[in-house]
């Protein structure tokens, strides 16, 4: 079977059954793994599937995004390492700018309690999380909220943070590609991605392998405006290196088997 013929064929059979995974295709269809890991990601570059977790589904079958409760729920065991991962990044950086997300909420229980440090965000999750911790200095930057994502967007938002420069940032994608960089569905979520990179130092991105050469509609920073990307073992070596060649350093973290809930 040629590989337009194999594309053709996945994509029939997530949409008449709203789901097709990785081993079953390879078995049926008579190719490794990795070849239908690649046949996915390029599907859902042409928007004709959506990659999930060992598969992928029709994208008739998803609503244009999310919401925090919907994806606090998926690679769980994936975002948890990424966080770690990323914590040891940030290292001794006293400034932190944190982004929404499940990654970055995550990450947000793990900051140290044994020293000062100062967060700005514009996410009510993270907020939440470290507003009553003694040691942590927040700042937390206003605007419309979104009821999807809960973060705050808009001018008020953008204006805040372009009086902020601090040590780190640390930015969630829906998307990231060597081609286009981190990506988002929104453009008023893009537009606040873009002023939180610019409101640091050092820009690191944390992304679950499912992110991974992934394009979403609107671009937010391309690849030579990151410093350190964060995925797990699952992201796909190809795409990475893709991403590592456009000059970004690409940190894997391996998921525990069981994974904190």
């Amino acid at each position: 079977m040629y590989p337009p013929e194999r594309h053709a064929e996945i994509t029939a059979r997530a949409r008449a059954h709203g789901r097709v995974d990785v081993a079953t295709l390879a078995r049926e269809l008579d190719v490794t793994a990795e070849t239908i890991r690649r046949d996915l990601t390029l599907l859902e570059r042409r928007g004709s599937v959506r990659r999930v977790h060992g598969g992928a589904v029709a994208v008739e079958r998803l609503g244009l995004e999310p919401s925090v409760s919907e994806r606090e729920v998926v690679n769980t065991a994936a975002k948890h390492a990424i966080a770690a991962a990323a914590l040891a990044e940030i290292g001794d950086a006293a400034t932190i700018v944190l982004d929404g997300g499940t990654t970055t909420a995550r990450l947000a229980t793990m900051l140290p309690t044994d020293r000062e440090l100062t967060v700005v965000t514009h996410a009510l999750p993270i907020a939440s999380i470290v507003a009553t911790r003694p040691n942590v200095h927040l700042h937390l930057v206003g605007g419309h909220v979104r009821g999807r994502t809960l973060v705050a967007v808009g001018p008020w938002t953008t204006q805040a943070l372009a009086r902020v420069k601090a040590d780190v940032a640390v930015l969630g994608a829906n998307g990231i590609s060597r081609e286009q960089g981190v990506t988002t569905p929104d453009v008023a979520e893009a537009e606040v991605k873009a002023a939180l990179a610019a409101a640091a130092r050092r820009v690191i991105v944390v992304a679950d392998h499912s992110k991974i050469g992934r394009d979403e509609l609107i671009s937010v920073i391309p690849c030579d405006a990151i410093d350190t990307l964060v995925t797990d073992d699952d992201a796909d070596p190809e795409l990475t290196d893709e991403i590592e060649a456009a000059g970004v350093s690409v940190r894997r973290a391996t998921p525990a088997v069981a994974p904190p809930p």
